[in-house]
């Protein structure tokens, strides 16, 4: 078993945090600005100052150590995880301090560099060390000089984090064998690229100063359909489904952990996640605690964890953790929306029969880090009632007619390499299909896991670049709470035969339930 070094916090990251969660009542937006317009209206020295706020950045961005970490040996991977949760860590504070140092940040350029990114990369390359200790430690191997070059982080300015990262909305996004299209067209609804304030750095937007801002908004109506056909279905397919129906999360079970990415470490996802189906998943679980806990689920054999991050309603409002680690103090804030509805059915394949889940498969589907690592994990779905069927964002938020509702959809993964429940950057053990709907490299068709969240959301209003009754999903606080980031996890545990009843049903072409 690997050590666990997670730390208290300094005082200095306490009080980063602190000051960054003091923004979070409501205001954000107005101190910003009125910070921004005292530093305008300086004589010579103000000149200097603008420069300054002019080049002040929105964001940190690191290398997601996780993403290159494929081949860690099963002994070493509780040592790792608890280390690449302290990387997590170490770019939240560092996030923290930057919010929180705005004014210091007018007055010497080099403050950000100095005081934050430098020293983020020493606590950076010390960690990494010792994930190349822990591997080598049980007879893996490890590109020591490749593991120390992902220390440094950069920074990006407001405008390279507008509506979702490196990508505004071209691009085709998979959705479990079907290439989804964002479209291509601008997707923003005739709204400005960004608020501003946001061009300039001054205002990241949001309740707690980290997001979203207007761009992070469309109007759906305005959005020309993007949905692409479904592949052919062949004779072999499996066209069943299978329903579960386990709830909305009514009874408020919420964490802040990750069992999948950081195991016996809390705070491990730094953002609050809806638990549906398993209800005592938590950053200790294991497969032992998971298949002997309840469900909420109507079928008791399904004891499957199903997990989002939460959306939030920044209307001015606080929740229960609006002082809490993962909450209020990581930038998370406002009333916590419970989903009106949770579907939650698997699916079949358009080309081959489907094997049944494998005990205890972990699979996580998108990426909570899309912000700084750009869309090529991203896999969320946006859209309103009613235009599902023509209209899927990934990068931005919809702004839904009256009588509709915001809806999320997920679909999993649906190949599995026939061998492994995880790995070690939980992402190769699985895969999509290609276009046609088939799996390769030797990979098998699985019972795909689909989930579609409704919102019954108050439409958000923009107007002169600034949004209000914003909503957002959680998030790490540094990924300025971007649409794109949306994500969902899942740990299959069955009872009764479940697993096998479930891909019957598909294979068979019946519909269950």
């Amino acid at each position: 078993m690997g050590r666990n070094t997670r730390k208290r916090r300094t005082p200095l990251a306490t009080k980063a945090i602190a000051a960054s969660a003091a923004l979070a009542l409501g205001g954000g937006g107005l101190i910003w600005a009125n910070f921004y317009a005292s530093a305008h209206e300086s004589n010579n020295s103000g000149q200097n100052q603008t420069k300054a706020a002019a080049g002040q950045v929105a964001t940190i961005a690191c290398p997601d150590v996780q993403q290159k970490l494929t081949n860690v040996p099963e002994k070493a991977r509780q040592g790792v995880a608890t280390e690449l949760a302290n990387l997590d860590k170490q770019i939240t504070e560092a996030y923290a301090r930057l919010a929180s140092t705005r004014q210091a940040q007018t007055q010497d350029a080099g403050f950000v560099q100095n005081a934050i990114v430098g020293p983020l990369k020493e606590k950076r390359a010390a960690t990494l060390d010792r994930i190349r200790i822990d591997i080598q430690r049980v007879g893996g191997q490890v590109d020591a000089a490749g593991l120390s070059a992902l220390a440094a982080c950069t920074t990006q300015s407001a405008n390279q984090t507008t509506a979702g990262g490196q990508q505004q909305n071209g691009g085709q996004q998979q959705n479990g064998g079907q290439q989804q299209q964002n479209g291509g067209q601008q997707q923003n609804g005739g709204q400005a690229s960004a608020s501003p304030s946001a061009g300039a750095g001054q205002n990241i937007g949001g309740q707690a100063g980290n997001g979203p801002v207007a761009a992070d908004f469309v109007d759906i109506t305005k959005v020309q359909p993007n949905v692409a056909a479904k592949p052919r279905k062949t004779g072999n397919a499996s066209n069943g489904t299978f329903t579960t129906r386990c709830g909305v999360n009514a009874n408020k079970n919420h964490n802040t952990d990750n069992v999948i990415v950081a195991p016996g470490v809390n705070n491990g996802a730094h953002h609050l996640h809806d638990y549906v189906g398993n209800q005592k998943v938590n950053a200790f679980s294991n497969n032992n605690t998971l298949i002997a806990d309840q469900t909420s689920c109507q079928n008791r054999g399904d004891l499957s964890a199903y997990y989002w991050p939460v959306v939030r309603i920044q209307n001015g409002t606080q929740d229960f953790d609006q002082n809490a680690d993962g909450g209020g103090k990581e930038g998370n804030v406002g009333k916590i929306l419970t989903p009106v509805q949770a579907q939650i059915k698997y699916v079949g394949s358009p080309t081959s029969k489907v094997t049944a889940m494998p005990q205890f498969l972990r699979i996580i589907t998108g990426d909570a880090k899309t912000t700084t690592n750009g869309l090529a994990n991203a896999n969320a779905h946006w859209s309103c009632t009613g235009f599902e069927n023509k209209v899927q964002l990934t990068t931005q938020y919809p702004i839904c007619p009256q009588g509709s509702n915001v809806v999320r959809t997920f679909a999993f993964q649906s190949c599995w390499d026939g061998k492994n429940i995880d790995s070690a950057n939980h992402r190769t053990h699985v895969a999509f299909a290609d276009a046609n709907g088939n799996c390769g490299n030797g990979f098998k068709a699985i019972p795909q896991l689909t989930m579609r969240l409704v919102y019954k959301i108050a439409p958000p209003v923009v107007q002169n670049g600034q949004v209000k009754n914003a909503y957002a999903v959680d998030g790490f606080p540094e990924q300025l709470h971007k649409a794109a980031t949306d994500h969902d996890d899942f740990i299959a545990v069955f009872k009764n035969n479940l697993a096998n009843t479930i891909a019957n049903c598909i294979n068979q072409g019946r519909q269950c339930q």
